[in-house]
C-alpha cells in the first residue's frame, strides 16, 4: 500500500492559518494597527474602502524595515518579538506569532512600501497567494505602508461569507478604536470610502475617549485608579444612570492589550450590584498592568484570550477598585423608606397622562380621536388624585353591596350610566348566575348582557372576561405587536406621520453609531423620523413622529433606536424589522402605566386585529386565558 501522508504546500499550509487569523477585514486591520505600534509609530493613518474588500491601507512613520527584513516578514513563523519560549513570559508587544502578513498574504494581494529612517532609499514589494511576484528598490517616506487589496480574492466560499459592507465596517470601527484607545499617546486617523471618520490627536486617556465616543460622555465617567504590589488597574467607569441594554462599550486593556473575560467582566458587574438595572450594562475602560509572568497570552491566534496565574486575586482586586472608584465619587444608590411599592399602585402625574402613548380606539367605542393631539377625549374629571378617590370609593361599596347575597338588585340596575362610564372594578356575581354560564344554559345574548368592562390589574394588566372564563393581557407585550405591525405596514406604503419640531435640534453622535445611523435615514424616513445629515457625526432633528414627540429627548429616542437595531442585527433580523422591533419598544405603553376602559378596549380590539395577536415581537407572550372550571378546582 502506497503512503498516504504528505507535507501540504506552503500556500495552502498558509490558508489554513488565514483561517484562524484573518476572518474578515477587520482582523486585517487589527493586525497591521497592532504592528504598526509595535514599530514605535507616532502617526498611523488607516484608509479604508468598501469596508475593506477592495482596499485596507496602513500608514505609519514607524521604525521601518530593511530589504531582507521585508522579504523575511511574510514568512510563517518570521518574528522579531522574541527570539527564546522564555520570551513568551515576557511579552509587551501586540504581535509574536509571525503568521499574520503570512496569512494576510496567502488571501489577498499586498503591496509593501517601507524605509528606515537612516536609509536613503525603501523597499517596494509586492506578494499575492503567498508569493512574492517582486521586489525592488523605491523612494518612500520613512516608516511602513502595508496595502491589502482585493481580500479572499482567491477564496470565494471565504468572500462570499463576507457580511454587507455597514456589518463589516462596524467590525473595523471596533477594531479601530481598541487600538486607538490603548494607545492615547499616538495620533489616528481613519478614512472610508474618501471621507475622514476619526482624526484623533495625541492626548491623554479621557480626552481620547472623548474623541472616541463623543463629548456627551464626558460627564457620565469616573475615575478609577488603584495601585497594588501585584497589579496596576486605571481607566474609567460609567455612572449607573447611564447604562445600557446593549453591550459593546465595555474594555479591558491587560497590559495595554484588549482582551475578552466574561470573568472579568462579573466582577465589574459585581461592583455594580445594587446600583445597576437588571440586564442593563455600564460602560467601562479598565487598564490592568501585570507582571508579563503571571500570565500567559499565547492562548488563541487572536490574543484576544488571556490565562491568569491567579484568576480570583484579580477578580477581587478588580472589584474593590471598581467599588472604589464608584464610592469615592458619591455614585451610591438612594434608597426611599417612604414608599412601598409592593401595596401601592404606581401614582401617574397629570404629565405623565398627557404623555401616555396613543391608542386607536374601536370605532364603536364611542370616543373620539384627535389626529393632532393623539390623545382622547374621555370626559373625566381633570384631577387624577381626586378621580381614583372617587372610583376606590365607589369599587368598595359595589364589593360589598355584591356580598349581600342573590336578593340584591344586579349591579346593571344598581349604577346609574355615569357610574358605569367610570367604574373599573369586577363585582362578585350570584351563583345563579354562574351556574348558568357554567353549565352552558346561558344564550350568546345573556353572556353579552352580563359581559363586563376589562379593567387593569396592578397597572400592568388587562384583565377581560370572555365566555369560557377570563382573559389576562400584559398591555406591554400587547401593545409592542400592535406597533410592530403597524410601523411594518408604514414601512411597506413609506405613510408615517411626522410632528414637526418648533426649532430643529443639532446632535453629535460617535463615529460608530453615526455611521450606523447614516445608513438607517432612507428606512426610519417612513416611520415619521426628519433628520438629516449636517458634517461630520452630526445630524439635524427636524421632526419625529407623533407616537413619540414629548415623551423623551430626541438624543434619548435615537439613542435607544439605534441600541434596539444593534440587538436586532445581532439577532440576524432583517432591518426593516429591526427597525420596527426598535420603534415598538420605545412607542409602547410601560408596565405601571394607568389606562381607561376606552384605552383598554381598543388595545383589546387592536391586538385581536393583529396578524400574530399571540405574542411580542420580542417573544413574550401578550395574553394567557383562564377556564372558570380551572378556577373553580382552585376553591374546592
Amino acid at each position: 500500500m502506497a503512503d498516504v501522508i504528505q507535507l501540504l504546500p506552503d500556500s495552502i499550509a498558509n490558508q489554513i492559518a488565514a483561517g484562524e487569523v484573518i476572518q474578515r477585514p477587520a482582523s486585517v486591520v487589527k493586525e497591521l494597527m497592532e504592528n504598526a505600534v509595535d514599530a514605535g509609530s507616532k502617526n498611523i493613518k488607516l484608509i479604508v474602502k468598501d469596508a475593506g474588500r477592495t482596499l485596507i491601507q496602513v500608514i505609519d512613520d514607524g521604525c521601518g524595515m530593511s530589504e531582507t527584513d521585508a522579504r523575511m516578514s511574510f514568512e510563517r513563523h518570521a518574528t522579531s518579538k522574541i527570539r527564546s519560549a522564555d520570551d513568551l513570559f515576557a511579552i509587551r508587544t501586540m504581535g509574536f506569532r509571525g503568521e499574520a502578513l503570512a496569512s494576510i498574504a496567502s488571501v489577498a494581494q499586498v503591496e509593501l512600501r517601507t524605509r528606515r529612517h537612516a536609509s536613503e532609499m525603501g523597499t517596494l514589494l509586492h506578494a499575492e497567494g503567498s508569493r512574492v511576484k517582486s521586489q525592488e528598490p523605491c523612494q518612500t517616506a520613512a516608516g511602513t505602508s502595508f496595502s491589502v487589496k482585493n481580500l479572499f480574492y482567491n477564496v470565494p466560499a471565504r468572500r462570499n461569507f463576507l457580511k454587507a459592507n455597514t456589518v463589516e465596517f462596524r467590525h473595523i470601527l471596533d477594531e479601530f478604536e481598541r487600538v486607538v484607545l490603548a494607545n492615547p499617546d499616538i495620533f489616528f486617523s481613519l478614512h472610508h470610502n474618501g471621507s475622514e471618520v476619526f482624526h484623533l490627536p495625541p492626548g491623554n486617556l479621557r480626552q481620547r475617549i472623548t474623541g472616541v465616543f463623543g463629548n456627551a460622555i464626558n460627564t457620565r465617567l469616573v475615575p478609577v485608579n488603584e495601585d497594588t504590589d501585584v497589579i496596576q488597574i486605571k481607566g474609567f467607569v460609567g455612572k449607573p444612570e447611564f447604562a445600557k441594554k446593549v453591550r459593546g462599550e465595555q474594555y479591558f486593556f491587560v497590559n495595554s492589550r484588549f482582551i475578552k473575560s466574561s470573568y472579568l467582566h462579573h466582577a465589574v458587574m459585581s461592583a455594580y450590584e445594587e446600583v445597576l438595572p437588571k440586564e442593563m450594562y455600564p460602560f467601562y475602560l479598565l487598564f490592568l498592568d501585570i507582571d508579563p509572568a503571571r500570565i500567559d497570552v499565547n492562548v488563541h491566534p487572536t490574543k484576544q484570550e488571556i490565562k491568569f496565574e491567579d484568576d480570583r486575586l484579580v477578580y477581587n482586586y478588580l472589584k474593590v477598585a471598581v467599588r472604589h472608584g464608584l464610592g469615592q465619587y458619591g455614585v451610591m444608590p438612594s434608597l426611599d423608606f417612604e414608599q412601598e411599592s409592593g401595596l401601592k399602585l404606581p401614582y401617574i402625574t397629570a404629565k405623565q397622562e398627557q404623555d401616555k402613548p396613543f391608542i386607536t380606539p374601536a370605532r364603536n367605542s364611542g370616543a373620539w380621536q384627535n389626529d393632532d393631539a393623539k390623545t382622547f377625549s374621555t370626559g373625566r374629571d381633570n384631577d387624577p388624585a381626586q378621580r381614583r378617590e372617587d372610583n376606590n370609593l365607589r369599587n368598595w361599596q359595589l364589593l360589598y353591596k355584591d356580598l349581600g347575597g342573590a336578593d340584591e338588585e344586579p349591579e346593571e340596575t344598581v349604577n346609574s350610566e355615569s357610574e358605569q362610564e367610570n367604574t373599573q372594578t369586577l363585582t362578585i356575581g350570584s351563583s345563579w348566575e354562574l351556574e348558568e354560564t357554567t353549565l352552558g344554559t346561558g344564550t350568546d345574548e345573556a353572556f353579552a348582557k352580563q359581559h363586563k368592562a376589562p379593567y387593569q390589574l396592578q397597572g400592568t394588566y388587562i384583565v377581560s372576561q370572555i365566555k369560557s372564563g377570563y382573559m389576562l393581557i400584559d398591555q406591554q407585550s400587547a401593545h409592542e405587536r400592535i406597533l410592530y405591525e403597524q410601523y411594518l405596514s408604514r414601512m411597506e406604503t413609506r405613510q408615517g406621520s411626522t410632528q414637526q419640531q418648533l426649532f430643529p435640534i443639532t446632535l453629535n453622535f460617535s463615529p460608530n453609531d453615526a455611521t450606523l445611523l447614516k445608513d438607517l435615514l432612507s428606512e426610519i424616513q417612513p416611520l415619521g423620523f426628519d433628520v438629516q445629515e449636517f458634517g461630520v457625526n452630526s445630524f439635524v432633528v427636524n421632526g419625529l413622529p407623533a407616537e413619540l414627540a414629548g415623551k423623551q429627548s430626541e438624543r434619548s429616542i435615537l439613542e435607544s433606536l439605534l441600541e434596539q437595531h444593534k440587538i436586532g442585527l445581532e439577532l440576524q433580523l432583517n432591518t426593516r424589522e429591526s427597525l420596527a422591533r426598535s420603534m415598538a419598544r420605545s412607542a409602547a405603553i410601560k408596565r405601571g402605566q394607568l389606562l381607561n376602559e376606552v384605552e383598554m378596549q381598543a388595545l383589546i380590539d387592536q391586538l385581536f386585529a393583529c396578524a400574530m395577536p399571540f405574542r411580542s415581537p420580542f417573544g413574550k407572550k401578550c395574553f394567557v386565558t383562564y377556564e372558570l372550571e380551572d378556577l373553580q378546582k382552585q376553591f374546592e
